[in-house]
């Protein structure tokens, strides 16, 4: 397996742990080393490489699994991203896709204001820059806000020959609020139903296969 942009670095140590083949790509080396001195410290060397998804050299054909999980809005050259990690799996692989959702009512990015995705790149840039100073141009901007049907075509371009929504992932059994339940029974019944409640959740999810 494979994560991009592994943070601190609990996912390479919880896999080394259970004696799976798991490989973490962090774009900072600051980030990259605190991840692997929580894994000395849990008493593992977890397999932990400095790059950036962009241009890494990922290889072809090589892994099962690929984790993106709240990492994509940060690369700036997305789609070439995603490009090099659809190379890396191996056929029937699965990418599990996590990301910004643009018109999300509430956003992981800025929390503390509405619809803060649906502001135009410049004008969301400029925001950030004025909150925390100009390095978060370097230091965790959200260069992209996603849309689950732009994400689906260009999942689908890329050459992956199936993805799977939230919607179509989650069995309404294991939803324990009745509510939500029954919403996600309609959703998945409507397909216009379905599209509208994505279109304001939380965030964009998928899991594909090549």
């Amino acid at each position: 397996m494979l994560e991009v942009g592994t943070g601190m670095g609990w996912g390479p140590t919880i896999a080394k742990k259970r004696g799976l083949r798991f490989r973490g790509l962090e774009i900072s080396p600051v980030l990259a080393e605190a991840a692997r001195e929580y894994g000395r410290q849990q008493g593992y060397e977890p397999d932990i490489v400095v790059g950036n998804v962009e241009n890494a050299d990922l290889g072809e054909n090589v892994y099962d699994v690929v984790i993106a999980n709240s990492v994509f809005e940060h690369v700036e050259y997305w789609r070439q991203g995603l490009e090099r990690v659809y190379r890396a799996l191996k056929p029937g692989g699965a990418l599990f896709f996590e990301s910004t959702n643009k018109f999300a009512v509430i956003s992981g990015e800025y929390a503390p204001l509405p619809f803060y995705g649906a502001l135009p790149d410049p004008l969301r840039y400029r925001f950030r820059k004025m909150l925390h100073g100009a390095d978060i141009m370097k230091n965790g901007i959200d260069f992209h806000q996603f849309n689950y049907p732009l994400l689906r075509r260009t999942f689908g371009e890329i050459g992956f020959r199936q993805c799977y929504d939230r919607v179509e992932l989650v069995d309404p059994a294991q939803v324990g609020s009745q509510l939500r339940r029954q919403v996600l029974v309609l959703c998945k019944q409507s397909g216009v139903l379905k599209s509208v409640v994505l279109t304001f959740f939380e965030a964009t999810t998928f899991v594909c296969l090549k």
